[in-house]
């Protein structure tokens, strides 16, 4: 087969991030985030879509919700890019899943599930590099000089949005917003569930075995 597509799921600080780095590695796929490609297609011309703006990047410009056609329009070119991808942040909701239905197949679709709290203890510990962006944990991935970062000598934050009541937002609105989508998937029987709660390694060899189940 050609390389496969793949969905993966989970609430922030489930590991998304490394899991989608490992996949895109070991299938030589391109591993697409909403984010990235909002970012990459900044200019692009959407003046057909009968939205405020022509451009994604007047939304991001203006501080404004990038609306879900818009969204939509620029995952859709990013995919249809790809020889085979790992999507990561996108759907968030049942719209979002069904336009993806439409315009794609997805070969697996994955769910990495972790304990609320779990989840509230790795993003309150997390640290960014002020500088740099380097992600580093309080508890779990800690520099060699406490508040330093390895790679530039930056200073360590706490992200505004890593704050234990933005955290509990954050995924409040998750559950809102997102278990619809996994919901959809379960009952097509097309969701693979996965425990996220081990180790980034130990995540990884269940992952990486569910997937080669599936394809």
């Amino acid at each position: 087969m050609s390389q496969p597509n793949i969905l993966l799921l989970g609430p922030p600080g489930a590991g998304k991030g490394t899991q989608s780095g490992n996949i895109a590695e070991e299938y030589g796929v391109d591993h697409v985030t909403t984010g990235d490609a909002l970012r990459g297609n900044k200019g692009m011309d959407i003046s057909d879509l009968d939205v405020a703006y022509d451009t994604p990047g007047e939304f991001m410009d203006a501080g404004e919700l990038v609306p879900d056609a818009v969204v939509n329009e620029i995952v859709k070119t990013a995919l249809n890019e790809a020889d085979g991808y790992v999507l990561d942040g996108y759907p968030r909701n049942l719209d979002q899943a069904q336009y993806l239905g439409d315009i794609t197949d997805l070969d697996v679709v994955a769910l990495l599930e972790v304990p609320r709290e779990e989840l509230v203890e790795r993003l309150t510990g997390r640290r960014v590099c002020d500088d740099c962006g380097t992600n580093y944990h309080v508890e779990f991935d800690q520099p060699d000089e406490a508040g330093v970062c390895d790679e530039c000598g930056g200073e360590l934050v706490q992200r505004e949005d890593d704050t234990e009541e933005t955290v509990r937002d954050r995924l409040s609105v998750f559950d809102e917003n997102t278990q619809p989508v996994i919901d959809h998937y379960d009952e097509q029987g097309e969701l693979v569930r996965i425990d996220g709660e081990g180790t980034p390694d130990e995540v990884w060899s269940a992952l990486g075995a569910a997937i080669e189940a599936t394809l």
